[in-house]
């Protein structure tokens, strides 16, 4: 019987230790990258921001374009798999590439914040690695050696907000791997490429994982704009609807455009001031993909183009 009651205790134990650590928001990752990704908020339930990614472009001598795609990719993979964001897949249309804003100092994101914004675009993600390399160390006796690769990279990774219209946020984030094999001296050459570009790529993934949980504590604190795209009768037609995670009987604040404060010694612009709130809209009814309508709720006059942010 005693024996029965310690083995009831211990399988008890087991069972809330399981529960407690599947409970958990976020599983950390070790330096290698080996560890699974920051997992799901489960309790998100706001509107989602829609975000531009532009082509991340690749800086060192080794990998090429491809990186650059790789990176950009990882981060596309890894923000639709939070579902807390909406990539517009029209962003290169409107910016470019991460590039072509390296080359004119961000000037064309500010150039262009308007654009965005009556686009419905909320922040703009961009970036370009900094450095990637690879080096191996290998046993040289006998017909089979061990071979040890090490592969780092750095990614430069910014967000330029597009109703502060101006830049919040800059990090470079390093990641490293290592991995072990067994190769014949006389290997194939062609294979042995193929196996240094694979781990580049794993690398610079692992990198663009890592800036995953620093994206989400930047958006947070970065507002959610709508717009209203037309005007039909008592009807007012929102840019955002079902998939952006709008809810039929939301309360919308519609808002005036912002004015652009510049400092007055440097004549730098300091950012974009909050439009003059000019009543409420209440949601009916959905249209299109991600389209909403909305009645007056309160308030005076509403005019197409009108900024909308929840109440």
């Amino acid at each position: 019987m005693r024996t029965s009651a310690i083995y009831k205790s211990l399988v008890g134990f087991l069972v809330v230790t399981v529960l407690v650590s599947c409970s958990l928001g976020t599983i950390e990752r070790n330096p290698h990258g080996r560890t699974p990704r920051v997992e799901q908020r489960r309790h998100f339930n706001g509107v989602k921001k829609k975000v531009a990614l532009l082509t991340f472009f690749n800086e060192s001598p080794y990998g090429g374009e491809d990186l650059g795609i790789t990176a950009t990719e990882e981060f596309r993979r890894e923000v639709n798999r939070l579902g807390e964001f909406v990539v517009d897949p029209m962003a290169n249309k409107i910016f470019g590439s991460s590039k072509e804003i390296y080359a004119g100092g961000g000037v064309k994101l500010v150039q262009l914040s308007r654009k965005a914004k009556v686009a419905g675009v909320n922040f703009v993600v961009f970036g370009r690695i900094v450095d990637a390399r690879i080096r191996e160390k290998a046993d040289e006796i006998g017909l089979v050696r061990e071979t040890k690769a090490y592969a780092e990279a750095k990614i430069e990774i910014r967000i330029f907000d597009v109703n502060g219209n101006k830049e919040v946020f800059t990090d470079t984030i390093k990641a490293f791997t290592d991995d072990s094999s067994y190769r014949f001296f006389q290997g194939d050459r062609d294979s042995k490429l193929e196996y240094r570009r694979d781990l580049l790529r794993y690398v610079v993934k692992v990198a663009i994982r890592k800036s995953i949980g620093k994206i989400l504590s930047v958006s947070e604190k970065l507002d959610w704009v709508g717009r209203v795209a037309k005007i039909m009768g008592n009807r007012i037609y929102i840019n955002a609807g079902r998939s952006s995670g709008i809810n039929i009987g939301d309360i919308l604040k519609v808002m005036a455009e912002g004015q652009e404060i510049f400092d007055p010694e440097t004549g730098a612009m300091i950012g974009v001031s909050k439009g003059e709130v000019k009543g409420t809209i209440e949601i009916v009814e959905f249209f299109g993909p991600d389209g909403a309508i909305g009645m007056l709720h309160s308030g005076g006059t509403v005019h197409e183009n009108d900024f909308v942010q929840l109440y």
